[in-house]
């Protein structure tokens, strides 16, 4: 053999030895996935082992990981400590203008989740009445960015109350401890406020809820855009299984929470819409009047291009068309 075909010969292995160490470093051997009790198809997805039995013939793990709120789960995929995170959808265009790489891919629900809340003994009966008052509520969040606009539009801005900076729950402790006079609200803990506790919404707009919005770190999606795929293929599986069959849905959300039938049926049944999956032109709207209103409230510099941003953030083409 000749000393250019040895040459050339040594080349190509280590050219093939290289392709083949590519391909399998490509392949995840974990998906990262999280799941809420403000998002009822996450919690049957976890509970049936779906995406378990899906991703096994490829020999890749799932990893579940709750998060309490929006601003968790962002804040875990801006870390890479999940593949994918469910939030408000305005929740993730804040974080997308800030510089966390996420792309949203669909849909799990149209949600009433936040409203204005207060004890059953307080005086609050209006936004205006929260001037001067102390407010739980979880920055990054929709509750959080709820209050911002119910505050803006009697002309408030956080200014006017001091806000006292919890975890939706204990925001909910706080609430009826008496340690502030209001929270901005999140399901299942709002709910159960009201029916435990005799806490009262005194301020809702369905409207201003933004979507609950899946959302995929943007380096996983360029990466692996068959996975992604794959997981919204089940993922819309477990949200169809839910809306044939409310039993299990609702049998899934109790066994994450304890709660008792009538909190589940306030949050699963009066306040939470499971009948969209794509994001389409009404929730890409929500969105970015969203987010116009927050750069109205000074949240966001006004030199951000809030529709470009929304149009950054979304991508619609990964949903399963059937």
């Amino acid at each position: 053999m000749s000393l250019l075909s040895r040459r050339s010969l040594i080349a190509f292995a280590v050219l093939a030895a290289s392709v083949g160490t590519s391909a399998a470093a490509d392949k995840p051997s974990t998906i990262n996935i999280d799941w809420a009790t403000y998002n009822p198809v996450s919690m049957v997805l976890k509970d049936k082992g779906l995406l378990e039995k899906e991703f096994a013939k490829d020999g890749i793990g799932i990893r579940w990981v709750q998060t309490l709120g929006s601003n968790k789960a962002l804040e875990f995929l801006n870390a890479g400590s999940i593949d994918f995170g469910s939030t408000a959808g305005s929740a993730a265009l804040v974080a997308k203008i800030n510089g966390n790489p996420i792309k949203s891919i669909y849909v799990y629900s149209q949600p009433e989740w936040t409203a204005l809340v207060t004890r059953k003994d307080t005086a609050i009966n209006k936004i205006e009445d929260l001037k001067g008052k102390r407010v739980a509520v979880t920055r990054g969040t929709d509750p959080h960015i709820f209050l911002v606009r119910a505050l803006l539009s009697v002309g408030l801005t956080e200014k006017d109350i001091t806000p006292v900076l919890l975890q939706h729950p204990d925001g909910k402790t706080a609430l009826i401890r008496g340690d502030v006079d209001a929270w901005a609200g999140l399901d299942p803990m709002m709910a159960q406020a009201e029916i435990e506790d005799g806490a009262r919404l005194f301020y809702r707009n369905k409207a201003a809820n933004t979507w609950g919005i899946l959302n995929v770190r943007e380096e996983f999606l360029k990466d692996h855009p068959d996975l992604v795929k794959r997981v919204l293929a089940v993922y819309e599986e477990a949200r169809k299984y839910s809306l044939a069959n409310y039993a299990d849905e609702k049998k899934s959300f109790q066994a994450a929470t304890k709660l008792n039938d009538e909190i589940a049926d306030r949050q699963l049944k009066e306040r939470t819409t499971i009948t969209f999956n794509k994001i389409g032109a009404e929730q890409r709207d929500s969105i970015l009047q969203a987010g116009i209103a927050l750069q109205k409230a000074g949240v966001l510099p006004a030199n951000v291009d809030v529709k470009k941003a929304v149009d950054d953030l979304i991508v619609d083409n990964y949903v399963p068309t059937n």
